[in-house]
């Protein structure tokens, strides 16, 4: 937990550069929400260099935005810390409501917010706007959190004494946000820090920095104070070390991070040399197990969303499907169905789009490697395979048969299109192959009772999806284990992740 010290911050009073505040951006998106500059000490501060913001559909140039470095990251940390001495001393009623103002401008806001979604991320319209009432859900829900911080009394052997356990706020958080989710992976964390009583410094993905940014713009409108919620953007180049000094910084308290299972680990490396709280949601290689039992229609549904879900870009997308042999053939002909009915690719702008780009052309790189690697060790295409020719960033809805555990498919989060069923196999094989090393969820079809129990408390995952291919929701917990992640978010569970457990023994009494 942070003690206050009061800090100069005389590099934000001779940074503010109104100037370049906004981006042009293409037509239809909202000039009062597309910031360009990073957002300090509740002021738009600008960086010596610029880096651009590409719409992955088209290519387009959407903006260029401050690259901020270490300095700004350092003055943001301190900007945070000034503000936490103040912060925490704001009652829960008062924090609640300044979370309340937040959502609300949100939901005012919400078709401008999933037009930035969509033009940077490249997300179909539909699901960015589903995005943002799940997203401005979370501030909403801390709200009414921030009002039940309870601590506690305990009974002690001894009648001249009492024994209290107090909660209370940790101090500077440092979130570190994907492009996947660029709104709702910023509020989930940024929500439950502020009902606690923490500040935040924010650094959003490199590739979706508008959405952070706009939220900074309702937050200062909200009344939210200034250095409470503080953004500082920068290009891939300086990402590294970016995250380095957030996590070295002997001001913050707490570091909360989604992303990759590899950086996850290099920033609980850095956070270790000063045994910072931390918060990990880090890669997901969910199976689909589909038993004999199931009903392959509600099966098939179940897949359909779970796995194409954001262009099968979420830590959360069934990346295997694992299905017993009685049934096996019949699920994957009606997937494969589904798939070539239900699935458009396009822009995410135009309204019969279901999938949109891929992030970038890394991410396509990765899925055609991928397949490539799975067809030349015998697996069998029975739909898509190949780029799309929409675009550079498209590749077609895949369907893989005769997948086994040699191939990359099996091995690694593929985060795109392809999805893969393997050959006929027994349960116990069903079992044995859901094992990963980094367990986000897991999902299966049964309608057997006692079979749905079994296998429920038996895998190994932090979340079960069961005859349910979708289940975030901001009233339960959101995590893994193993290699996926450390901690919870959202839920009732999301806000201890930011509060710290003091003991008080009254003597004398």
């Amino acid at each position: 937990m942070a003690t206050c010290l009061r800090l100069r911050s005389a590099w934000l009073r001779t940074s503010v550069a109104p100037i370049r505040g906004y981006a042009r951006g293409p037509a239809g998106l909202s000039s009062a929400l597309l910031r360009t500059d990073g957002f300090v000490g509740g002021l738009w501060v600008s960086a010596a260099t610029t880096f651009p913001v590409h719409d992955p559909a088209s290519g387009a140039e959407l903006g260029l935005v401050a690259d901020c470095g270490v300095p700004e990251a350092r003055a943001a940390v301190r900007a945070a810390y000034e503000a936490f001495c103040s912060w925490r001393g704001v009652s829960a009623k008062e924090r609640s409501s300044l979370l309340r103002k937040w959502y609300d401008l949100m939901i005012q806001n919400k078709d401008d917010l999933a037009k930035i979604i969509t033009a940077e991320s490249g997300k179909p319209l539909k699901e960015a706007q589903g995005e943002i009432l799940y997203s401005a859900n979370f501030l909403e829900w801390f709200s009414e959190e921030a009002r039940r911080v309870y601590g506690d009394i305990i009974s002690t052997p001894t009648k001249e004494r009492r024994a209290l356990v107090l909660k209370q706020p940790l101090g500077v958080a440092a979130v570190i946000t994907p492009w996947n989710f660029p709104s709702a992976m910023i509020t989930r964390k940024v929500g439950a820090a502020l009902a606690a009583g923490c500040t935040v410094v924010v650094k959003p993905a490199e590739d979706t920095p508008f959405s952070a940014l706009a939220l900074a713009e309702l937050a200062n409108q909200a009344g939210i104070p200034p250095g409470v919620y503080n953004v500082i953007p920068c290009s891939q180049k300086k990402a590294k070390e970016v995250g380095e000094a957030l996590c070295t910084d002997p001001l913050v308290s707490k570091i909360s991070f989604t992303g990759s299972t590899a950086t996850g680990k290099v920033l609980l490396h850095h956070a270790a040399n000063s045994v910072k709280r931390v918060s990990m949601e880090l890669g997901g290689h969910a199976p689909f197990i589909v038993f004999d039992s199931a009903n392959v229609d509600q099966a098939v549904a179940g897949a359909m969303a779970s796995k194409f879900r954001n262009s099968g870009q979420t830590c959360v997308c069934s990346n295997r499907f694992l299905v017993q042999s009685g049934i096996h053939d019949s699920f994957v002909k009606k997937f494969a169905e589904a798939i070539k009915t239900n699935l458009h690719v396009g822009n995410g702008f135009e309204e019969r789009t279901t999938q949109g780009p891929l992030i970038n052309a890394k991410a396509v790189e990765k899925v055609e490697k991928h397949v490539h690697d799975a067809i030349s060790k015998g697996a069998t295409v029975v739909t898509g395979g190949k780029r799309h020719h929409v675009g550079k960033n498209f590749f077609e809805p895949t369907l893989l048969s005769n997948v086994t555990r040699d191939m990359l498919c099996s091995q690694e989060e593929t985060f795109g299109w392809s999805s893969m069923a393997p050959s006929a196999v027994d349960m116990m094989s069903l079992m044995t192959t859901s094992v990963s090393f980094i367990p986000m969820t897991g999902y299966f079809y049964s309608q057997d009772p006692a079979q749905i129990w079994r296998v429920a408390e038996r895998l190994e995952v932090g979340m079960v999806g069961v005859n349910e291919g979708l289940i975030s929701s901001v009233e339960c917990p959101f995590g893994g284990v193993k290699q996926s992640g450390l901690g919870r978010e959202g839920s009732k569970y999301g806000i201890d992740e930011y509060l710290e457990l003091k003991y008080v023994c009254f003597g004398g009494l």
